[in-house]
């Protein structure tokens, strides 16, 4: 079966992103309010009671937030259910309908986009919408998948060092032994959950919240993976599609090595980037020309392990954790300060600011607490939807791939992705997914697909091929950096999206931003 990327969480909309340790919940509060008559559009026998349910609102920092009931396994509706929480930010003018946000990840949490709607959309957006974040089922405050409950045991998970050289079959024992104990993990604590985290299983509920909010179509904004979400959604519900925005968008019809190879080829490309301008500034910790302090660059990364450097809390430093430093440093233009800072710390064996960008990355606190199951969602999503198990490609073949495409970061970088993903995913206890594989949505009204020219985690050439693939997709176009770029305060798109959203707008052709 043919699949899309592997984007990491979407850090568009950063300011917002950064506010996701949101506390979970009640619904003990006496001030609760009634759910609007629910919509019955496309129900089918069984359905009833999840799509004619009523919502229970409490207060939620300064909105509202509920929990929505739907089936643990869609196939099973009379089975056990999960809960998916949401939160309100109720429209302040003439409403257009319910607009619902996700961030992507997998395993971002979303109900940030109604906590803080404020600080992230425009007025005519706050005017129109009551805006709807939400944490998909596995995740935050929706019934979670959980693996491990002690941070120590995350600790050695993401930051643990090996006795065996990475790139080595040893290394690759030692790494199977510590993915194997995790999963198990995730089996134990989490139960049948982890069977039923797909994105299909997640657009059903999509449609169900659509239903109960009182509307008879989906209005959404989805970033990143959370384009995947809206792309799975059109193709399963055509018919109740209606304004659909998908900005660093995923190609839902790559396999998961392929989309990887391209990634790490975009953070190249991106760090590329950021390395001109360094070169152009002052106070940059590189020299010389490009190409010099690109190889300075790998100098670096392959001398890292030998120097043990530690953090304040006794982690060890090697070259997996910076090269996840380094990919959290490119998902911004805005953070290439910190990118440079970080290098500089390194030249005088600090290593502070990489273990900062690298935490950021992890979801990982100050105190050493994790921020939710960002990182176990995103494996067993990514084990339960793609395709590593199955593509036949050895894990050290596979990162030889990775290294031709990225020379400089590549194989730093994905270390602790895509060599942790094809190694866990080749034995992941759930069976695959069942995905659409038609993306085409015939029926649906346009749908905007936003592609930023040289984004580092989802590459322009996949919100291309999305747009096509989509019958109804409209390509968007913004040449610069980052990744995702809607509601970051360029007007070109930021203008050109509001009026899509709120008036129905379609651009007669790309804008080229």
């Amino acid at each position: 079966m043919s699949k899309r990327r592997l984007s990491a969480i979407a850090v568009g909309v950063a300011a917002a992103v950064a506010l996701a340790g949101c506390v979970p919940f009640t619904l003990f509060d006496p001030k609760a309010s009634p759910t609007p008559e629910p919509s019955n559009t496309g129900i089918v026998s069984g359905e009833e009671r999840f799509y004619q349910q009523d919502l229970r609102w409490v207060d939620c920092g300064p909105v509202q937030c509920a929990l929505v009931t739907v089936p643990l396994d869609w196939n099973d509706l009379a089975g056990d259910t999960v809960q998916v929480a949401i939160s309100r930010h109720e429209a302040t003018g003439k409403k257009v309908g319910s607009l619902l946000v996700d961030p992507g990840g997998p395993g971002g949490s979303g109900l940030v986009y109604g906590q803080y709607a404020d600080q992230i959309f425009s007025p005519e957006i706050l005017d129109a919408y009551d805006v709807i974040g939400f944490d998909p089922r596995g995740v935050g405050s929706s019934t979670p998948v959980v693996c491990y409950t002690d941070p120590a045991d995350m600790d050695e998970l993401l930051y643990g060092t090996y006795a065996n050289a990475y790139g080595t079959e040893a290394w690759l024992g030692e790494l199977k032994k510590r993915e194997d104990a995790w999963a198990q993990a995730c089996v134990d604590n989490t139960g049948p959950l982890l069977g039923h985290i797909d994105a299909a299983s997640v657009a059903r509920d999509m449609d169900v919240i659509r239903a109960v909010l009182g509307d008879d179509s989906l209005h959404y904004v989805g970033f990143s993976y959370g384009t995947y979400l809206g792309a799975v959604y059109a193709a399963l519900f055509p018919q109740n599609v209606g304004r659909m925005v998908l900005d660093g968008a995923v190609d839902p019809q790559v396999g998961d090595l392929e989309a990887l190879t391209t990634q790490m080829a975009g953070f190249e490309s991106a760090f590329r980037a950021y390395m001109t301008d360094c070169l152009a500034s002052s106070g940059c910790p590189f020299g010389g020309t490009l190409d010099q302090a690109l190889a300075d660059v790998r100098t670096i990364i392959d001398g890292v392990d030998a120097k043990k450097l530690r953090s304040d809390d006794g982690r060890t430093l090697d070259r997996a954790t910076l090269g996840t430093a380094i990919a959290e440093n490119l998902y911004s233009e805005s953070y290439w300060a910190d990118m440079s800072d970080m290098f500089s710390g390194l030249r005088r064996n600090d290593p502070s600011g990489v273990f900062a960008a690298a935490d950021d990355y992890n979801g990982r606190n100050a105190d050493g607490s994790y921020n939710g199951s960002l990182i176990d969602v995103y494996t067993a999503v990514t084990c339960l939807e793609g395709t590593l198990r199955t593509d036949g490609v050895g894990t050290l073949e596979g990162l030889q791939q990775i290294q031709a495409a990225a020379p400089t970061i590549g194989t730093a970088i994905a270390w602790d992705d895509y060599a942790v993903l094809d190694t866990v995913c080749s034995d992941w206890p759930e069976p695959p997914a069942t995905l659409p594989t038609d993306f085409s949505a015939k029926g649906a009204p346009p749908i905007l697909v936003i592609g930023t020219t040289n984004d580092p985690a989802t590459p322009y050439a996949q919100a291309v091929s999305l747009a096509k693939q989509l019958s109804s997709g409209v390509l968007i176009s913004y040449e610069g950096e980052g990744h995702t770029i809607y509601t970051q305060g360029v007007a070109c798109i930021d203008d050109l999206v509001d009026d899509y959203l709120v008036k129905g707008t379609v651009p007669k052709a790309d804008p080229m931003c």
